[in-house]
């Protein structure tokens, strides 16, 4: 085993409250787009810049716009659990991690059997009407063939997303932060840690065990105590 993979393991089996905070990069390995690499969807073309597709102001504008976006590169089917997120459930159900607080939308880390995962930015498979409020799950929105509406009012139906120029979810972020606050060991992973303010939940962390593993630097590799350059699911795939 690796000198720092070795280094990883011991650090987790001496931990009792670890939590992972992760971004894109877990989810890459499933076959789902990141936004910022090289190849993702902030650097592709379209007829609007895809953080002006994705913010609250052009949904309300334009609606069938961002559904044909929505359809074209949200979602992902056929997507399943990788290395990274089947890890995190069986660390969870040994009673070492805590909790998962994710930047991603896509319900990959409870379709591997993760219980307590918080989502900063929301989830694709829960859906709701803007007029009315009433719920409706993924398959409602995905199947739709234009801009879905709801049977009972006639309100668009949405993602339960956090779209640019919305506040996070306060009963999440509280959450959050409780959890990052009482750990005694934090694992980021497969996130460069440039999103705001979801970035700045990690300054709740006291304890010196800050694990850090990303394919690129990060603002906070400084910080931490150890700095894993590689693709998430593969460095979790070497623990036990």
């Amino acid at each position: 085993m690796d000198g720092k993979i070795e280094r990883l393991q011991g650090l987790i089996d001496g931990a009792e409250r670890i939590v992972f905070f992760g971004g894109a990069g877990v989810s890459t390995e499933s076959g789902i787009p990141d936004f910022r690499s090289v190849d993702g969807l902030y650097n592709q073309k379209y007829d609007y810049p895809p953080e002006e597709i994705l913010s609250r102001s052009f949904f309300d504008r334009y609606p069938d716009e961002f559904y044909r976006f929505y359809r074209d590169k949200l979602i992902v089917r056929g997507a399943k659990p990788n290395a990274a997120h089947e890890y995190l459930a069986r660390l969870e159900k040994r009673g070492k991690l805590r909790a998962v607080v994710t930047q991603n939308i896509d319900g990959l880390h409870q379709a591997a059997g993760s219980k307590n995962v918080l989502e900063l930015h929301g989830t694709l498979l829960k859906n709701y009407c803007v007029r009315c409020g009433r719920r409706y799950e993924a398959d409602f929105v995905q199947n739709a063939s234009e801009t879905p509406r709801c049977p009972a009012c006639g309100g668009i139906v949405r993602p339960d997303i956090v779209l640019y120029e919305e506040g996070l979810d306060q009963d999440v972020l509280s959450r959050a932060v409780t959890e990052i606050s009482r750990a005694d060991m934090l694992i980021i992973g497969g996130t460069s840690l440039a999103v705001y303010p979801a970035a700045g939940l990690i300054h709740y962390f006291r304890w010196p065990h800050l694990v850090l593993i990303n394919k690129s630097p990060t603002p906070m590799d400084s910080m931490a105590e150890l700095v894993i350059a590689g693709k998430i699911g593969e460095v979790f795939s070497q623990l036990r």
